[in-house]
């Protein structure tokens, strides 16, 4: 690996991605949920006042922190001229023919015109594990099945560890999702290709790439 690629990588504080997880260098863990949205302006004022009240709820029912994270993206239209083209030359009669590559062309200049923005929600569950007050030069405890230091730590210790804290994450993030569904919203946790691809994303802002689904 270059010197600059070794530079680059020491700002990011993600060691690696495991599981759908990611695993920080200082130890701790993230997952990551992508959740919908909801048109507040359109509700009533009733609907509004009780969205705010359960989503206040269930803010303060929650014992650790919570970070949301908005990603706003000029729309990518690529694939979908793509499926335009392909029904393009899939057409028999010269009037469809005729209509769908119109259409095509309106497509491409609309979106050329304008700036069409997609917008994706997402909410990051963190656990890092709990690491006891200590005099200088003592042990670290805490989150280490044993006093071991990380350096010494075995495979199999390693991952005992890695296991024991992602059993705390899952917890956590079920508590999340039950949450967000009494408020009305649907979430989905990513798994590990889908956790890359957004950190792709957010360290190649100048590159367009295809959205992440929400099923």
């Amino acid at each position: 690996m270059s010197q600059a690629a070794q530079s680059a990588q020491s700002f990011v504080p993600i060691d690696e991605v495991r599981d759908g997880t990611m695993v920080l260098k200082d130890g701790s863990l993230r997952a990551v949920l992508i959740v919908s949205s909801v048109n507040f302006a359109l509700k009533s004022e009733d609907e509004q006042t009780a969205l705010i009240f359960q989503f206040q709820n269930f803010l303060n029912a929650l014992d650790f922190s919570l970070q949301i994270f908005i990603e706003s993206r000029r729309l990518d239209i690529r694939p979908y001229t793509a499926l335009l083209e392909d029904r393009f030359r899939a057409q028999t009669t010269d009037l469809m023919r005729i209509q769908t590559r119109e259409y095509i062309e309106f497509i491409k200049n609309f979106t050329a015109t304008s700036e069409i923005m997609t917008k994706s929600f997402f909410t990051v569950i963190p656990y890092t594990p709990a690491v006891l007050s200590l005099k200088k030069g003592a042990t670290p405890l805490g989150f280490l099945s044993s006093i071991k230091t990380k350096k010494t730590e075995s495979a199999t210790e390693k991952t005992e560890r890695f296991e024991d804290m992602h059993t705390q994450l899952e917890q956590r993030v079920e508590v999340v999702e039950q949450g967000l569904s009494r408020v009305g919203l649907r979430s989905l946790r990513l798994g590990t290709e889908e956790v890359i691809e957004l950190l792709y994303k957010i360290m190649n802002p100048g590159e367009l790439e295809k959205p992440i689904p929400l099923k």
